[in-house]
């Protein structure tokens, strides 16, 4: 049966099991520590389970410089954003090259090793130009970037253990994979979101639903900004829906936990490769994917997979136009198909919608349906 490949040609796997793990746990008492946040521990389960395919660790500088400039690793592969893991200049002090380190979370639990390949400085400023294209602390990666340690250290890992946040919501790319063929997906469509599932999302996804085997519904649930509605609240929306209104031998729920860049069209195009990577064969990508504010264009997420030959990229990416309810059509439609004037169109950004769930506002039916709105009226309102 027929499988896309995987990013690079091959789905890298560094997790360590068996008597190797056993031998590793043994030794990492007696190495020197890096302390990962949530942002670094997620890049090293994401990195090891192949999910970052071709990476097999946090990336050298040549790697690093490359993709600021072109959007390519040094050996040519198409890749977007910085994977990178910083520490503190005092910190550099202690390490050497070639050493392995272990790697720890915040909680004070060992979840990998990293075997040091380089340590090098680098430019905050440079880094938020290529990556954002601007220097506005107000953008929520710009102000991420700044406030990250001045050094980056680059060197394959290992992991030894998954943090809670890759619970049982979570399917590897090799599980999904498997998945698919069990179901018979030849074809699986994946969508990202970092929202509930309103009508225009459910549009997209259905209208995409019609012309493949399968639908991935793969929500991001790392580190996001601040307002942006809680992954526990957002998963008990997204089953609700699934339940109610999706054919359950055609979708599968699982999380991407990933941290959020808000890097706009470059992280859309590294959404599509990583969705390539876990088995998928198409990717959507709508209205202004990635973004924040208005520091993107509303279609600029689209317009940079034409950079790139199909051939590079090979996930076909579903471009769609903004999708809206249009009161005179009576139904879900976007410029496309509808022909009346704004007038008619409700359409909701996530910026009104979280507002009006913390004012206590019920959002219109138009914008979700009922059982999705009744958990985010009821979860918000109690947060508050």
């Amino acid at each position: 049966m027929y499988m896309i490949s995987p990013h690079g040609g091959k789905l890298i796997n560094q997790v360590v099991k068996g008597k190797e793990r056993d031998e590793l746990l043994n030794n990492v008492s007696t190495l020197s520590t890096i302390t990962l946040d949530s942002w670094g521990l997620s890049d090293l389960v994401l990195i090891s389970t192949g999910a970052f395919s071709p990476l097999k660790g946090f990336m050298n500088q040549k790697d690093y410089l490359q993709v600021l400039k072109d959007m390519r690793l040094a050996n040519g592969v198409v890749w977007s954003l910085p994977i990178t893991l910083p520490v503190p200049k005092r910190l550099r002090e202690t390490l050497s090259i070639g050493q392995t380190v272990s790697l720890k979370g915040e909680d004070g639990v060992i979840y990998g090793t990293l075997e040091i390949e380089e340590m090098y400085e680098y430019s905050k400023e440079a880094e938020a130009l290529f990556v954002f294209k601007t220097l506005d602390k107000l953008h929520p990666g710009v102000q991420k970037t700044f406030q990250k340690a001045d050094v980056y250290v680059a060197g394959s890992v290992k992991l030894l253990a998954f943090p809670d946040i890759f619970n049982a919501d979570f399917q590897t790319p090799d599980q999904l994979r498997k998945r698919y063929k069990d179901l018979g997906w030849k074809t699986v469509v994946a969508f990202q979101t970092r929202n509930p599932i309103h009508r225009a999302h459910e549009y997209l996804q259905k209208t995409a639903l019609e012309n493949v085997d399968g639908l991935l519904i793969h929500p991001l649930v790392g580190e996001t900004k601040q307002d942006d509605i809680p992954a526990d609240i957002r998963m008990k929306s997204y089953r609700v829906l699934l339940d109610e209104y999706y054919p359950k031998k055609r979708v599968i729920l699982s999380t991407f936990p990933a941290a959020m860049r808000y890097a706009g069209p470059r992280e859309a195009l590294f959404h599509s490769i990583v969705r390539k990577n876990f088995g998928c064969t198409h990717f959507i990508v709508g209205r202004d994917h990635a973004g924040v504010g208005d520091y993107y264009g509303t279609y600029d997420a689209q317009e940079i997979f034409n950079q790139f030959t199909k051939e590079e990229i090979e996930i076909e990416i579903l471009k769609y136009e903004h999708a809206y309810y249009c009161i005179k059509c009576a139904t879900m439609a976007t410029s496309k198909t509808c022909p009346h004037k704004d007038e008619y169109h409700i359409h909701l950004s996530g910026t009104k919608v979280r507002k009006m769930l913390k004012d206590g506002i019920m959002p219109p039916k138009e914008f979700s349906r009922p059982e999705v709105i009744e958990i985010l009226m009821n979860e918000m309102s109690s947060d508050s």
